[in-house]
Order: structure tokens, then C-alpha cells, then sequence
């Protein structure tokens, strides 16, 4: 007889070691809606695997008498939640991740909130997994929060599914309870593509059919949990597709060696294979397989190694290594599931960063095409996505790159986006397909340039961009600096930001999406203005900084200058030129600047222009000197 695994811990360390390093491994996530005992299920696993030190067992005894919720008895959530706010509150916030193995399987489980708010940590959570055990409580059914994160499991491609029916001691083991609430969950998974789904009747609190079957279910002739975790087949899918790796890093530790390390996610690759290189498309073969422990013959998905090639071509961070026969899609514009993960709303046209691999671009989201109602599945307009929707979008990024679809490479489909000024991650995506647009519309060469055009005007173009607050004095200080460069014989032309929404953004309203795509339009517009060597003066309220940003980044460098015509708020409205702040203060206008919508103040401006202190007509000398100081009046 063979001796059982805490018979080697004890006595063979090292045949311990070798056993755990053979056995497979299975990453999975509990879910579902609050209170279901998603962590009380893994505590308890945790517990049945004895993989628990005695001092934690110590612990959760006391613990579990002061500040439990099961009257003295063990209360085996909180060997999970470890936030002090998780204990008091009795419920996951944080994403918590615990190993445990069995005879047959090791396992990494990720304990998701319930929370609607918290929907975001659920889906890090899931971005890994091999299976999904959601839970329901068996006394509530199937709920809202329960379709929510079913819904994303299906999206995030999670093929197997489990719907541990929970508490079912505390309906009195009822078979019909179960049946009903199975014939429920499977009438859903059905709509959303989930087929692979287990139903068990369990108490997480009192270990029935949780690592073995239970007596007071009678009816229940299925596997315990444990036994389907354990003999789950789990395909390993990323070995059978092309190879691709992203390159992480260019190794260079001398002048004799150069190669690309990476994790491979997709296929397998052998020294002497064909690769192509993407975006560039370059090709070269396979020389060698690094690692640490040597050379490898062969290298398969989930491995990280350092790959060299037969020939130099010119890689980057970012770039990926690919099957030559079957290489991933380029493109700069795409169909993409958004997931929106913060309580900013998304702003279609404003600039965020995208993480896809190994590589960092820059993307605007179009207006969603539809959100997706996760509890009807049905499709319904939307102009922007608030905290926890899920909808579809157009995305386009600041220059080509490689991919594949998410539903055939989860890590060459899968994308986090980024805010570029707090950092914080505010939606998660998924790849669909390129648009046509971006493979059949090109750039078209013209003869008249931006540089003659600038000669003929004797100036060199440029965008003088006038930010502050509505009766800042944007527009007459535009408005003197026009007269003054018609006077010194100089090109230019005026946009206002009232003059504007009576055509090209009649169009749109004053909600932050609308403020963005306002700006974002204008900052096209100029843009092109100053390729017909014009001196472009802008006058906008344009609050925020991360579309000035856009605006700025829309010209060269040296061609955009930010005056921020800084005047208090005070002052402003006591002016009130057009009686909008009165209106405002009425509750006549809701989104005005200053009074319920933030104007964020330029951190960089190249001018900035004091109304209290200098009259218009001096702010707009000033404004000329800074364009001759820039060398822009020829």
C-alpha cells in the first residue's frame, strides 16, 4: 500500500515534494451574491484538507468565539476574510486567494465578493480560472448578483461551472428546494452559453457533500464538491493553439547575447520553429530556448523562458513572438466587451491607457453600442457606462497591435484600461475582432504640406488654447488677439466654444461624455486648422485636463500653448455676462462648471493670465508676446 501524503510530509519530505510537484493543478473561484458562503465553503475545504497550522486552528477557535457569527462555534469565513472591515461586516471585500491540495489534485482558489460594488474584484478573480463554483443561498434562489457573475463567467471564458446550492440545511434538506433553484440557474446558463454546469446540494456550514457525501441527502446521488474538484477535466486548451509570446523583456547581458523573455500563452514552440514577429512582421527561426536550469528542446504555454532567434531583428517590449504559419491579427481598431470597474463613468473620447500583454497604448472608447441588462440579457442604448455595467464598444488605440480574439486567447483578447492621471484601473475588455475600417482606410499623401503652407503665410502654425471658467473673459481676450494678429497680417481663425454648438456640436448636451466628445471634436478641427498653417485660437471652458491633454497631444510639441485665463470664481460669477450662474444657483442649469461639475485648474499652462489684475486688452498682448516668444509670428 502506498503511503498516503501526510504519511511522506512527515517522514519523506523530498518524496512529498515530488508527489505535489506531479500532481495537477486547478485554479477556480467562488461566487455569486452576498452572504451565499462563499467563504465559509473554503474554510471549510481548508480545514477537511488539514493544511491548517495549529496556531491558526488556535486562532479561529478564539476568533470564531469573539468575534464570530455561529454562537461559539467555528465559523470558518474568517480563516478567509482578513480585512478588519470583512470581520465586522461579515462579508468578502478584497479578492482572497488560499492554496489547498488533495491526494489527487492541488488547487488555487479565489474568494470573489458578492457585493455589486465590489463586481470588479470578482472579475480579477475569475481572469484566471479553469472553473467557477458559484453559490446560492438555497433559502433566496436565484438572484440578481447570482446572474451578474454567472454572465461574466461565460464572458471571461470559464467553460466549467458548479452551482454549489448552499444552506440547504436550512430549508430542511429539501430535494424540491433544490430542484427548483436548479432548473432555474440552468434555464440562464443556457441563455449565456454556460453547458458544463454541476449542480450540488451542500451546507458549507456543516460539511454536507462538501469533501464527502452526505446522509441527510438521501436523494443526491452526485459527486461531493471535493470529488468533482478533483476529477474535473480540465483540457489544457493554451498548449493546443498557436504559439504566441509576449515579450516581457529583451534579455542583453552582453555583447554576445540577445533574447526575448516572456511568458508563453498560447502553443508550443521548439528550437528551429518559424516565428514572425508582429507588429512589425518581420520572421526569423527559433536558435535556442533559455532557462535557468539550461536549455529547453521544447517549451510549452505557461512557461516563461528567454528565447533567442537566427536572426537580429529589431524587438521591443510589447512586441510578440508567433507561429509564422498562423500569427495573430494587427489592427488599431476593435469591437470590445467593457466591463466598467469604476464609479467615474466612462467618458467615450477621452484618452485612457490600455494594458494588452506586455504592452501599454493609448485608447478612446467610441460611445457603447448597447449595454447588456444582465438580468434579461437584453441589449439597451447607452451614451456611456457607470460603475459595474457591462456593454459593448468600438475602441481605437494610438497605433497597431498585435492580438487575437478573447474567446480563442484569453491573454492576446484580454485588456485592462487605465486612468492616465490617477492610475487606477476603471474597466476590463475583451477583444471581438478588428473593424473593417482599420485595414481598408489609409492615409492619403497630399503635395501642399503644413510646412508650405506655413511659408506662404510667413508664421508657423500653432494652437493657442484659452481655458477658465464661463465669464473668465475666454472670448473677448480671443477675440482682441484675433483683431490684433488680422492687423499684423497673420492667418488665424477663432473657434468659440458657444459659436461651435450651434453646428458641429449642436449635438450635444453639457454631462461629462458630452463635454469630452465636445473637446475632442474641437481639438480635430484645430488640429487640422494648423496643418493649413493656420494660428488656431481656441476658446473653451474645457474643464478637465485629461482633454486639454488630448488636445495638446493632437499637435507637435512646440505648436500647442495653454493659457489659463485664471479668474476666482467669485469674480467670475458676480460678472455673470450671460445670467448662467444665476440660472445655475436657481437649479435651472444642472453640469455647469464651478457650481455642480469641477473645473480642473491646468497644472502646466505656458501662460496664465490674472483678469483681476490685467484688463483684456493687456491679456491679449500678453498672448501675442508668448506667440512671438515662441517664435510663431514669423
Amino acid at each position: 500500500m502506498a503511503p498516503s501524503r501526510d504519511d511522506l510530509a512527515t517522514s519523506d519530505i523530498d518524496a512529498y515534494l515530488e508527489r505535489q510537484e506531479q500532481t495537477s493543478m486547478l485554479r477556480f473561484i467562488t461566487c455569486g451574491s452576498v452572504d451565499d458562503g462563499k467563504s465559509t465553503l473554503i474554510g471549510r475545504l481548508l480545514y477537511d484538507s488539514k493544511l491548517l497550522f495549529e496556531d491558526h486552528l488556535a486562532a479561529l477557535e478564539a476568533d470564531s468565539k469573539r468575534i464570530g457569527t455561529q454562537g461559539g462555534e467555528l465559523d470558518f469565513a474568517l480563516l478567509v476574510d482578513g480585512l478588519v472591515a470583512e470581520r465586522e461586516q461579515g462579508i468578502t471585500i478584497d479578492v482572497a486567494y488560499r492554496f489547498f491540495s488533495t491526494e489527487r489534485r492541488k488547487f488555487i482558489v479565489a474568494d470573489t465578493p458578492g457585493h455589486e460594488q465590489y463586481t470588479r474584484n470578482m472579475v480579477t478573480g475569475a481572469s484566471t480560472a479553469d472553473l467557477a463554483v458559484v453559490l446560492i443561498d438555497a433559502r433566496k434562489g436565484v438572484l440578481t448578483q447570482t446572474r451578474r457573475h454567472s454572465y461574466l463567467v461565460s464572458l471571461l471564458g470559464i467553460r466549467h461551472v458548479v452551482v454549489a446550492i448552499n444552506k440547504i440545511d436550512l430549508v430542511g434538506h429539501s430535494q424540491e428546494v433544490y430542484e427548483a433553484i436548479e432548473a432555474d440557474y440552468r434555464e440562464f446558463a443556457d441563455r449565456i452559453g454556460l453547458h458544463d454546469v454541476v449542480c450540488i446540494p451542500i451546507s458549507a456550514l456543516l460539511g454536507d457533500n462538501v469533501t464527502e457525501r452526505s446522509a441527510a441527502m438521501p436523494w443526491y446521488s452526485g459527486p461531493s464538491l471535493i470529488e468533482h474538484l478533483e476529477n474535473v477535466q480540465i483540457d489544457d486548451e493554451a498548449q493546443s493553439l498557436p504559439f504566441r509570446m509576449p515579450v516581457q523583456w529583451v534579455n542583453r547581458p552582453d555583447l554576445d547575447f540577445r533574447g526575448f523573455s516572456g511568458q508563453i500563452v498560447g502553443g508550443v514552440v521548439r528550437p528551429g520553429d518559424a516565428v514572425r514577429v508582429l507588429p512589425s512582421g518581420r520572421t526569423s527561426t527559433v536558435a535556442r530556448i533559455v532557462t535557468y536550469d539550461g536549455d529547453l528542446d521544447r517549451a510549452v504555454a505557461g512557461r516563461s523562458v528567454t528565447i533567442t532567434l537566427a536572426d537580429e531583428i529589431d524587438i521591443s517590449r510589447g512586441d510578440v513572438l508567433a507561429a509564422a504559419s498562423s500569427p495573430p491579427g494587427v489592427a488599431d481598431q476593435f469591437e470590445a466587451h467593457i466591463v466598467w470597474m469604476s464609479e467615474e463613468e466612462m467618458l467615450p473620447g477621452r484618452p485612457y491607457l490600455m494594458k494588452i500583454g506586455t504592452r501599454t497604448v493609448t485608447a478612446t472608447l467610441a460611445q457603447p453600442k448597447y449595454e447588456v441588462n444582465v438580468n434579461t440579457l437584453e441589449h439597451s442604448a447607452a451614451r456611456t457606462l457607470g460603475l459595474n455595467q457591462i456593454g459593448v464598444c468600438n475602441i481605437g488605440v494610438d497605433r497597431p497591435i498585435p492580438f487575437d480574439p478573447y474567446v480563442e486567447n484569453r491573454d492576446m483578447g484580454g485588456f485592462i484600461l487605465i486612468d492616465r492621471y490617477t492610475n487606477s484601473t476603471v474597466a476590463a475588455g475583451l477583444l471581438h475582432f478588428a473593424l473593417r475600417r482599420s485595414d481598408n482606410v489609409h492615409w492619403q499623401a497630399v503635395e501642399i504640406d503644413k510646412n508650405a503652407h506655413a511659408a506662404q503665410k510667413n508664421q508657423r502654425p500653432c494652437v493657442v488654447w484659452l481655458t477658465g471658467l464661463s465669464g473668465s473673459g475666454k472670448s473677448t481676450i480671443a477675440n482682441i488677439v484675433e483683431q490684433k494678429l488680422f492687423e499684423l497680417g497673420h492667418h488665424s481663425y477663432l473657434l468659440d466654444g458657444d459659436n461651435v454648438r450651434h453646428g458641429l456640436n449642436k449635438d450635444l448636451g453639457f454631462t461629462d461624455a458630452d463635454r469630452v466628445e465636445n473637446i475632442r471634436r474641437v481639438s480635430e478641427v484645430a488640429g487640422l486648422m494648423v496643418d493649413a498653417g493656420l494660428i488656431v485660437l481656441v476658446s473653451f471652458i474645457s474643464p478637465f485636463r485629461a482633454e486639454r491633454r488630448m488636445a495638446r497631444e493632437r499637435v507637435a510639441p512646440d505648436e500647442f500653448i495653454e493659457v489659463h485665463v485664471d479668474t476666482p470664481l467669485a469674480v467670475a460669477e458676480e460678472r455673470d455676462p450671460k445670467g448662467l450662474y444665476r440660472k445655475a444657483r436657481a437649479g435651472e442649469l444642472s453640469n455647469f462648471t464651478g457650481i455642480d461639475s469641477p473645473y480642473e485648474v491646468p497644472e502646466g499652462a505656458e501662460l496664465v493670465i490674472d483678469t483681476t489684475v490685467l484688463s483684456a486688452e493687456q491679456a491679449a498682448d500678453a498672448v501675442i508676446e508668448a506667440l512671438r516668444a515662441a517664435g510663431r509670428l514669423g
